[in-house]
């Protein structure tokens, strides 16, 4: 129900839009969220947009970097990264919640996620 892409490898300082395509049922009535996981580490949140308004709210290491948007007409969430550094690579994932939380336990339905490498 929800597809992400866009990820690949990138410079550091360089940019890169995902995109998390879902199904309408899916997404009309959700909040969207992204995470990621980097190896070893636990899945952290990087933000998530809510559903009708469209306010976002982002973890402290990504604020000011990266953006999320959505366009309900296309059942699409977008996260848009600026200044990447290395230590944002990771494995990105969206997902869909019917609360606002940042929490990844409290998403119900996840994407297969997409690789984003940062590195000269």
């Amino acid at each position: 129900q929800l597809q992400a892409s866009g990820g690949g490898l990138v410079q550091p300082g360089g940019s890169l839009r995902l995109s998390c395509a879902a199904s309408r049922r899916t997404f009309g009535g959700y909040f969207m969220g992204w995470f990621r996981q980097a190896p070893g580490k636990e899945r952290e949140g990087v933000g998530y947009i809510t559903k009708r308004d469209g306010r976002t709210y982002y973890a402290g290491s990504v604020k000011g970097r990266f953006t999320i948007s959505r366009d309900n007409a296309k059942n699409t969430v977008y996260l848009q990264m600026n200044s990447l550094r290395p230590d944002d690579t990771a494995v990105y994932y969206c997902a869909a919640t019917n609360m606002a939380t940042m929490l990844a336990y409290g998403y119900d339905y996840w994407g297969q996620g997409t690789q984003v490498t940062v590195s000269s």
